[in-house]
């Protein structure tokens, strides 16, 4: 797929992050796009900005509200968008939705290790099973699967577990990979593509304990403060178990605002090396020269991928301050 204008595009988590500048710049190439999100007035606002330009006549930008861990809610998006979109078939999907949290078996409630699993790796599986007939509808169409460097590395540091996200994210990899073949033999005019981000400056960090708790704050809830303060602690930080809950809560702040903003990769240049990507047929996209460079560590020692040297070295060589 060489280009993207008359097509039509799916992206899940099209509220913020990647999935916004999906839509913005798959709009810009003339491509009409169908969203999801579980937030409504994000979608908004990602429309806007699809918008600002007037649009070419015809071409469509749809916001429908799914929770993509929900089969139910990805069917009803698929008939929403069949009916407003005027068509039958799409040409590209884009399996973007994902939250962290959850990272731990000890320390996170099973529902809130489930709720990040379920969606990174469950709204994947369930794009594809919704989206499939459409897809194959298409003369031509792709696939494509945001994983992780978290889907080849399952940490983000020493201080903190990551298993409910990593464990979701390798599902994603392993899944996209063996969905070549499967097409080849099946479908061989669809393509798939896993894309394997680094850090990228996005809203991540706040939308995921948004999503976790239920609650649309971006304040902390008593538990997260004391699960939060238990963390820093256990990673050493000086005087931790003496700050106050204003304390807590403003490291919390300052990590999402450095997360989102002080990323070696913004979320626009992550969109474009995307459809880059999509446009080369490349079945593997790392995103981000630091994804480039772990995935060149993780395959050139293994064993050592989880050793804190390993960690410590590679934080320095790109520049991260996670976990």
């Amino acid at each position: 797929m060489k280009e993207f204008a008359g097509k039509t595009a799916v992206i899940t988590g099209g509220g913020t992050g990647m999935g916004r500048e999906l839509a913005r710049q798959l709009v810009a190439e003339g491509c009409n796009v169908a969203m999801c999100d579980v937030s409504e007035a994000a979608m908004a606002e990602t429309k806007r900005l699809c918008e600002i330009e007037k649009l070419p006549q015809g071409l469509r930008v749809t916001t429908h509200v799914a929770d993509v861990s929900i089969e139910d809610h990805l069917k009803r998006f698929r008939d929403e968008l069949a009916e407003q979109q005027k068509t039958d078939k799409i040409h590209l999907l884009f399996n973007n939705a994902g939250i962290g949290g959850g990272g731990s078996l000890f320390t996170n409630t099973r529902e809130q290790w489930e709720r990040t699993f379920n969606i990174c790796w469950g709204g994947v599986y369930l794009g594809v099973r919704t989206f499939l007939p459409m897809l194959v509808k298409a003369d031509e169409a792709h696939i494509i699967n945001t994983a992780s460097v978290n889907g080849f590395w399952a940490s983000i540091g020493m201080g903190q577990a990551h298993t409910a996200y990593s464990s979701a994210k390798f599902a994603v990899k392993g899944f996209t990979e063996a969905l070549i073949n499967d097409l080849r033999l099946h479908a061989p005019h669809v393509k798939c593509s896993v894309v394997m981000p680094g850090h990228i400056g996005t809203s991540i960090v706040s939308n995921s304990r948004k999503v976790q708790s239920g609650d649309g704050s971006d304040r902390l809830n008593a538990d997260e403060v004391a699960l939060t303060r238990n963390r820093m602690v256990a990673a050493g930080v000086p005087d931790a178990a003496k700050m106050s809950d204003e304390d807590i809560q403003a490291v919390f702040t300052e990590r999402a605002r450095s997360f989102l903003e002080d990323a070696p990769t913004t979320a626009a240049q992550a969109a474009k090396i995307i459809l880059d990507g999509v446009k080369a047929e490349r079945w593997r996209i790392l995103v981000g020269e630091d994804a480039r460079r772990l995935d060149e560590r993780v395959r050139a020692t293994p064993e050592q991928a989880y050793d804190r040297a390993f960690y410590e070295s590679f934080a320095q060589e790109v520049g991260w301050k996670l976990g």
